[in-house]
């Protein structure tokens, strides 16, 4: 994936994203402490400091408005439970909307933030779930008059925002079904600082805290990142 400005994973923005996006998986997956999920990436991917900050300002704001954003993404994916979505998914769907509606950077515009969402569905789930996030996020992007220019935003009947249960929009994106997988249990919700236990995060039967769950690309885009290194596919290590 080439974000334009050279590097192992693209351009500093886009590498930001990608190593987010790990640091989150793991915050829910394996019940990893944010921070420390940080000082892994910095270990292990060796971005640099811009890239690692603006990593970390995307985890500490998703996991600061995880409530709000959870709650819009229940509210527009009609017909799929949050906990049902795939866990990258769901991931992707938090940074997408983070920075679409809080991150407050006007050099992120909507069809930027949208994009890139869009990508990383692309890169770590399927293509199906690109369509899924996009949709999503392009209505979510109208309903609060986001400009989104003419950059392949899906059509969707509006939903209704308002209230404590929402209305059914008429039409809305479809989920990707093969990537939907069963998840974290209700009401076992991550605290702000560290995920939720899963049995892929369950602890070693010595106590030992287990080896990282890591995502690996679906196909190298850009550089191709040395074997179980990249953010990306789900895999123990």
């Amino acid at each position: 994936m080439d974000g334009g400005n050279g590097g192992r994973l693209g351009g500093p923005r886009r590498r930001g994203r990608e190593i987010a996006l790990q640091v989150l998986f793991q915050w829910e997956a394996a019940g990893n402490p944010l921070e420390a999920g940080l000082e892994w990436a910095a270990g292990e991917y060796d971005p640099g400091e811009e890239v690692l900050a603006f990593a970390a300002e995307l985890c500490r704001g998703v996991t600061r408005r995880r409530l709000d954003i959870d709650g819009l993404i229940a509210r527009y994916a009609r017909d799929w439970d949050l906990e049902r979505l795939a866990r990258v998914d769901r991931n992707v769907l938090r940074l997408g909307i983070y920075e679409l509606l809080y991150a407050g950077r006007p050099d992120v515009p909507p069809p930027v933030a949208i994009n890139e969402a869009v990508e990383l569905a692309k890169r770590y789930s399927s293509e199906d779930a690109a369509r899924f996030v996009n949709g999503i996020l392009g209505q979510l992007a109208r309903d609060r008059g986001l400009a989104t220019g003419s950059g392949g935003v899906a059509p969707a009947a509006a939903p209704e925002t308002t209230g404590r249960t929402p209305v059914a929009p008429a039409a809305s994106p479809e989920a990707p079904a093969e990537e939907r997988t069963a998840a974290v249990p209700a009401g076992q919700a991550p605290p702000a600082a560290t995920g939720p236990a899963s049995s892929a995060g369950a602890a070693e039967p010595n106590g030992a805290t287990p080896p990282p769950v890591t995502l690996q690309p679906k196909a190298p885009a850009g550089v191709q990142e040395a074997a179980g290194r990249g953010p990306g596919r789900e895999s123990r290590r």
